[in-house]
């Protein structure tokens, strides 16, 4: 099985209020653009659109299966949001992009993150196992669905957030998914 290394530098405004950590990239045959949640088929960035414009294709491309990807840039450097994975470096183990089928050969380097957001008062954590590997790393109590946990990263309160992962495959619509995301966003934007 070959390593592969994170495909995208970490997305740091330096007055980031929430930074947000999914697992790893799918493989390059599933982006429709180079960046963060590039799969078309996932609803991250439908999540979004629907929660801060009322539109969940808000940052599709008119006429395309792609994102507005300057837009949505300058959207979260403006709101204050970071963006990394888990994973540094991952073997795919059946060649897919669920959890379920990573092996993380290096996690990323969580501590380093956090240092480089000293506004950052929230971590998002977008699915199961980057869930498993934050709480593992800091030692935090595993939040329940929606909910969060507090926790402290070299004397600065934090709160972890778990919020249903964003794939298709996870059985919630985009709007229910949306009511869960909405009520960390009003707590740290």
């Amino acid at each position: 099985m070959e390593t592969e290394t994170h495909p995208f530098e970490p997305w740091l405004p330096a007055h980031a209020r929430l930074l947000m950590l999914g697992t790893f990239p799918p493989a390059p045959k599933r982006w429709c653009m180079p960046w963060y949640y590039p799969n078309f088929q996932n609803d991250m960035w439908r999540i979004f659109g629907y929660i801060f414009f009322g539109d969940k294709n808000h940052f599709v491309e008119p006429g395309q299966k792609t994102w507005r990807l300057d837009e949505l840039k300058e959207f979260l450097a403006e709101k204050g949001i970071a963006i990394f994975d888990t994973a540094l470096r991952i073997r795919r183990t059946k060649g897919t992009a669920s959890d379920k089928d990573l092996e993380i050969v290096e996690q990323a380097d969580l501590d380093g993150m956090l240092r480089k957001l000293p506004e950052c008062q929230g971590v998002l954590t977008a699915g199961q196992l980057a869930t498993q590997v934050f709480t593992s790393h800091y030692g935090v109590k595993l939040p329940k669905m929606g909910n969060y946990t507090e926790f402290n990263f070299e004397g600065r309160p934090m709160r972890l957030y778990r919020m249903p992962s964003s794939s298709r495959a996870y059985p919630m619509k985009v709007e229910d998914k949306a009511a869960y995301y909405k009520k960390m966003f009003d707590d740290l934007l």
